[in-house]
């Protein structure tokens, strides 16, 4: 009796904390400890819905695209400027798509596959059929750069009306918030491409 008392205050003392711990994160979310606790996994699992479900599961191979075309750039880009852009996308995208598959999984859904065949998702906005990725592998120098640009704005656009709806549909805050950055860097991107463009006229 002398060992099982304590373990069962022990007990009872954790699913006290457990419950205040929840009720914090779903009902304090403008206090300190409302903050902390949203970031548990019963809050995670908790505070999504089936909009961002989608934008995970849909941004995740619209992204994997994304970099597939980046890493292209490295060896066939003619233009110093098209390299850099190319980079910067590899290093905002890679981190996201890992996150996202983050979310996922402490949602209990299904992560799309890396490496996997894009032509399933050819029908979603702004991705690439296999032909424009096998045309722009042959591609080199200003007409690889020319290429990439047009299809990677159009890329881009894609993903940008992706996030809109995550933003206007979605209710898992680090989801909206994540839609906000892809909005404001995605948008800046394509008018730097557009002037790259422009420039190659």
């Amino acid at each position: 009796m002398t060992i099982r008392q304590p373990l069962r205050a022990l007990t009872l003392g954790a699913a006290t904390l457990s419950a205040a711990l929840l009720l914090g994160a779903c009902g304090g979310a403008h206090t300190d400890t409302g903050a902390h606790s949203a970031h548990g996994a019963s809050a995670t699992a908790a505070a999504h819905d089936a909009q961002d479900v989608a934008f995970a599961q849909g941004m995740i191979p619209h992204h994997q695209q994304a970099l597939e075309m980046a890493r292209l750039a490295a060896g066939r880009a003619g233009s110093a400027q098209v390299k850099d852009l190319a980079a910067r996308i590899e290093k905002a995208q890679d981190p996201e798509i890992r996150t996202m598959t983050g979310w996922l999984k402490s949602w209990g859904e299904q992560p799309p596959m890396a490496g996997m065949d894009h032509s399933a998702h050819t029908g979603m906005t702004g991705m690439m059929g296999a032909d424009d990725m096998a045309d722009l592998e042959k591609k080199k120098g200003a007409d690889f750069d020319s290429a990439f640009l047009s299809l990677m704005i159009r890329h881009h656009q894609g993903a940008v009306e992706m996030a809109t709806t995550e933003k206007d549909k979605g209710r898992y805050t680090p989801a909206t918030k994540m839609a906000d950055a892809i909005i404001e860097g995605q948008s800046a991107e394509i008018a730097e491409m557009r002037k790259l463009l422009d420039g190659d006229k």
